[in-house]
């Protein structure tokens, strides 16, 4: 796979998952807009980090659930590189409570988030890729938003709505040429599962078939595949990478 002349934006991307997606993207020769909505001063580690690659890269503060800073985001990324050809919507937060006392706010801001950011950004990037007639965007989604998950009734219906809006986004941009996809993680190793108990991680390993945790190269690798020329006739998908969780 090369990425080579490729410009590709990625949400919520200063560090975690979103951070290891933009290294695999920058490995294979993108030039990468890292977004997030901490300071530049605080993501100039991420900018080094990618730029050591040998990659070109930008950071954009924005916060996607704001509809002109999702603009910004992208009109940002088309003046410093003219084009875009992948936009990776992967910014997300959770905010859990059992449905009976999920407060207002909290449903509020998951909604606005995870759903909203991702229409903001991909209604700004398709208007970019609808001129170039072509285009790839990959929607980070996930297993909770196929089988649902007590505790988590805003973010279970933001991710299910995710994949609601793939799917509509890929049937009407496809005759632009422009593909639409999403991933469905399961239980990755991130800095919040590295938090749980070791109790309370046991029993999640034991709902996996493959017995282990993913990783965010496993995203990474997923993500490149699906923006990339091998993934070519692939639209309006979702792609479960769980270890086997929901089968």
């Amino acid at each position: 796979m090369s990425f080579d002349n490729k410009v590709a934006v990625v949400t919520g991307s200063a560090r975690g998952i979103g951070f290891a997606i933009c290294k695999k993207l920058a490995k294979l020769g993108a030039a990468i807009v890292i977004n997030d909505v901490i300071d530049e001063q605080n993501a100039a580690e991420s900018i080094k980090a990618i730029k050591a690659l040998g990659a070109d890269a930008i950071y954009v503060q924005a916060d996607i659930s704001q509809t002109e800073q999702a603009k910004n985001l992208i009109e940002r990324a088309i003046k410093e590189f003219s084009h875009i050809d992948v936009l990776v919507n992967n910014a997300g937060i959770t905010r859990d409570s059992l449905l009976i006392r999920m407060k207002e706010e909290d449903w509020d801001s998951v909604i606005s988030i995870n759903l909203k950011g991702t229409f903001n950004c991909t209604q700004a990037a398709a208007k970019y890729m609808m001129k170039q007639r072509d285009g790839v965007i990959v929607n980070i989604s996930s297993v909770v938003g196929v089988y649902g998950n007590a505790g988590q009734a805003n973010y279970s219906a933001s991710k299910a709505g995710v994949i609601g809006l793939t799917k509509t986004s890929a049937k009407e941009l496809a005759s632009r040429g422009i593909r639409v996809n999403a991933i469905a993680p399961g239980f990755i190793e991130t800095e919040m599962t590295k938090k749980l108990p070791e109790e309370a991680r046991d029993v999640i390993i034991e709902r996996i078939p493959l017995g282990k945790l993913g990783n965010p190269d496993n995203v990474a690798s997923l993500v490149a595949f699906l923006a990339s020329e091998e993934a070519g006739y692939i639209t309006g998908q979702v792609i479960g990478l769980d270890g086997g969780l929901v089968i």
